[in-house]
């Protein structure tokens, strides 16, 4: 650790996608595309900006969460099965690309890219048979990357004060999902979209986690006001850290107006193949139930701010990557200078961002952070990549505070997951939790069967509880799937509950402990 740096880089990925599992359905859940989307364009290229680290001896750290269900999803054979599947027919596509494309030659060359990077992709994934946890965790073992997890299914915590079971169950889950897939217990946690309440210090502290993130205002709300503002960790209770988001590394990126990756030279994400080309020359290779899906098969530039767009060109996006990385580094030193003047101590800068913007949303995400860390091993000392807890233990004071609720959503609190398009689903989940509490306690001593129901009753709560569904039903976007989720698993619970007391449906029970596997080490305990 360089002792003499002003400032320390918390950089976070929280990589989350909610539990989506279908098999055995004849009409496909597209939805299931977003898990292979994921990996195509986020999980595997975060491993090649890894080993390139690490290829070239470049010290760096990074922090990452990996949600409960992510990571179940990237263990399960069947999500395993169905990537395959999904690059075996993207690879099939680039292939005839190579040949629709061959008169002319700048998209004959991006066609012949696209397939190139669909089987090296192939590669890395069977590397470790498609088990993906298996590609981060020689990065988890050598000190580069620290893990966190999440709540179980990423459940909106401020909304369930009233009723602590929920926030039990929900870390207990998802600090033992965590244990029995990496193999280690997380030090840190991702509360679901930095939603942070009073009640949750001594929960948390209660399941071992030692640091948690918030949003800015989350900190400099706090009481009293922190000297340090965002830059420097809280304690808020019990030894728990809260560390705040810096709005402006944030802005940088995530700014529609002037962020990075609106950069006029990256690749456009609203142009894939799947919507441009014919229907009868797609349509065989979308596997959609006759509906126009993205390919990742992307030939135009972002270009400008009309639909006229030009032909994507790798090297200018690359140029352009490297351009940025440079301006995110020389912005961090110059902050991290001016903070050591004025407060006397490094400051500790945190920078976190949803994992899917680096090469699913922003395609160059990747190559911008393998520039960027390369840039601060090579180019300075002023600065230097940190883990929280390694940056908490570099300074000489910390302070502890109380802090209010508060989320990383718009406006700060809880509106996007509360609100006229959503509100109707939290009596569900209130009712439900509430009886899932009394449930566990009547039947503490039930017979094996009823046991196993309750189990069962657990993982449709929890994935009833994912803040996903509301999200999904404020931004407007595949809202019927939403809606289906919330019904389907709010009914399997209500039925298996009947079955406590009457008639059990075995054919029920094992259609949904078959679908809905989420969770197998669950304890009916866990709701008390």
């Amino acid at each position: 650790m360089n002792q003499s740096a002003k400032g320390h880089l918390v950089f976070v990925l929280h990589a989350h996608l909610p539990f989506v599992r279908h098999p055995g359905y004849d009409t496909p859940f597209i939805e299931e595309n977003w898990f292979n989307e994921a990996i195509l364009e986020t999980y595997i290229p975060l491993v090649r900006v890894f080993r390139n680290l690490k290829d070239e001896s470049v010290r760096f750290r990074i922090t990452m969460s990996f949600t409960p269900t992510l990571s179940q999803m990237m263990t399960d054979p069947y999500l395993q099965n169905q990537f395959r599947k999904y690059l075996k027919n993207l690879i099939s596509l680039a292939k005839h690309e190579t040949k629709r494309t061959s008169q002319d030659p700048h998209l004959q060359y991006l066609a012949t890219r696209y397939l190139e990077h669909f089987i090296d992709t192939e590669s890395i994934f069977e590397e470790t048979n498609g088990d993906l946890t298996k590609l981060f965790l020689p990065f988890i073992e050598s000190g580069e990357l620290e893990a966190m997890t999440s709540p179980a299914t990423h459940a909106f915590l401020p909304f369930y004060d009233s009723e602590s079971s929920v926030f039990r169950s929900q870390l207990k889950n998802g600090r033992r999902t965590f244990r029995r897939i990496w193999g280690r217990d997380p030090k840190g946690i991702w509360l679901s979209e930095c939603g942070y309440s009073e009640k949750l210090e001594e929960e948390l502290d209660r399941e071992g986690f030692r640091y948690f993130f918030v949003d800015t205002h989350g900190i400099t709300h706090a009481n009293p006001r922190p000297k340090f503002g965002v830059y420097a960790p809280v304690e808020v209770g019990s030894g728990v850290f809260a560390f705040g988001r810096d709005p402006e590394s944030s802005k940088q990126v995530w700014s529609s107006i002037d962020g990075y990756p609106g950069d006029f030279r990256y690749r456009e994400y609203y142009r894939d193949i799947g919507h441009d080309l014919p229907w009868e020359e797609i349509s065989p290779y979308l596997h959609s139930n006759g509906i126009r899906i993205n390919t990742s098969i992307k030939y135009y530039r972002i270009t400008g701010r009309t639909s006229d767009k030009g032909y994507y060109h790798p090297d200018w996006a690359m140029e352009a990557a490297g351009n940025h990385a440079e301006d995110f580094l020389q912005k961090r030193i110059s902050q991290a200078e001016q903070l050591f003047a004025t407060n006397k101590q490094p400051s500790v800068v945190v920078s976190p961002y949803d994992a899917e913007l680096y090469g699913h949303w922003w395609y160059e995400g990747p190559q911008f952070i393998e520039f960027l860390f390369k840039k601060i091993h090579f180019n300075q000392n002023t600065i230097q990549l940190s883990h929280p807890l390694e940056a908490a233990r570099a300074l000489p004071r910390i302070q502890s505070v109380e802090m209010k609720m508060s989320s990383w959503g718009e406006n700060g609190y809880g509106e996007v997951w509360l609100n006229a398009t959503n509100d109707w689903i939290y009596p569900l989940i209130h009712s439900l939790s509430i009886r899932m509490h009394k449930r566990v306690h009547e039947f503490a001593k039930g017979t094996d069967l009823q046991i196993r129901i309750l189990k069962q009753m657990g993982r449709e709560l929890l994935l009833l509880q994912s803040s996903d569904w509301a999200f999904i039903m404020k931004t407007g976007t595949m809202v019927d799937y939403a809606i289906r989720r919330t019904n389907v698993h709010t009914n399997l619970f209500l039925a298996l509950d009947a079955m406590l007391t009457g008639p059990v449906d075995m054919s029920v029970l094992e259609a949904a402990e078959a679908e809905n596997n989420a969770f197998p080490d669950i304890r009916p305990e866990d709701f008390r």
